[in-house]
């Protein structure tokens, strides 16, 4: 068992498929009470399932978190129905198919709000109470675009902020118990996901992008990313406060991580 997780109370945003859902299993397997969410009800029932369901301790249903108010309106839910959050995954996160660099305003402000401004608003009203208990472990799922030219320029931007705010806030909460974090994922291969459907329209596409961007010669997979986030989650990262960690198969070429 990885120390510190057993017994917590977790959050996982996104948690439907893919990335979110490994993490949830895991944290699930490792001994935590898992909350998650996602807009897909089919999707939260296979995952409650798999995590053992309700009788277990887990909470889900569906829920849409770019709504207005949705932070404060799902902390007071899971505050009367579920418990206070020790741990937050930050999972949601995505290009919305939103690749002009001269698009509209309006939709920057929804690749921001995606990426970035949620998680912000779920800080909000998660850190008080962790900051009360003197434990928490806040672990933002960014991007290699994070940190150098890969993707559209909005989601670049955003994700670039969201490494910005996970290391600079995670200074401010070093004092208090809490250990706020990132993950970078490289290309991984998920159901339904953005390189699954690329093998299929266009083969040719994927395998000149592994040969030439990705030295492993191959997509991660989703438990190679839970991991990491789990050790985030427990006691082992209590000195990693606003570490910044790629999991990309040496995908980053910049040295400044």
């Amino acid at each position: 068992m990885i120390p510190g997780i057993a017994g917590r109370r977790a959050l996982v945003t996104a948690a439907g498929r893919g990335i979110g859902r490994a993490i949830a299993l895991t944290l699930a397997r490792e001994g935590a009470l898992v909350a998650v969410f996602s807009r897909t009800q089919g999707e939260i029932e296979s995952l409650l399932d798999a995590m053992g369901g309700a009788a277990m301790g887990h909470y889900g249903r569906p829920f849409d978190f770019e709504k207005e108010g949705a932070a404060k309106t799902i902390t007071a839910e899971l505050s009367e129905k579920f418990g206070a959050i020790d741990i937050a995954v930050h999972n949601l996160g995505g290009t919305l198919d939103i690749t002009d660099a001269l698009c509209s305003v309006a939709d920057w402000r929804r690749v921001w709000r995606l990426n970035i401004e949620i998680a912000i608003e779920l800080n909000l009203q998660l850190v008080p109470p962790m900051r009360e208990r003197q434990w928490g472990r806040i672990v933002h799922i960014a991007s290699t675009a994070s940190l150098e030219n890969n993707g559209p320029v909005p989601y670049c931007t955003a994700k670039a902020a969201l490494a910005a705010y996970t290391h600079s806030f995670g200074r401010v909460l070093a004092a208090d118990g809490i250990v706020m974090s990132a993950v970078m994922p490289g290309v991984v291969l998920t159901d339904g996901g953005h390189w699954e459907k690329a093998m299929r329209e266009r083969p040719e596409h994927v395998e000149r992008y592994l040969a030439e961007r990705c030295p492993s010669g191959r997509f991660g997979t989703p438990e190679e990313i839970d991991n990491m986030t789990a050790f985030l989650c427990s006691d082992w990262a209590s000195f990693c406060q606003g570490a910044l960690i790629p999991v990309d198969g040496g995908q980053i070429r910049g040295f400044a991580v």
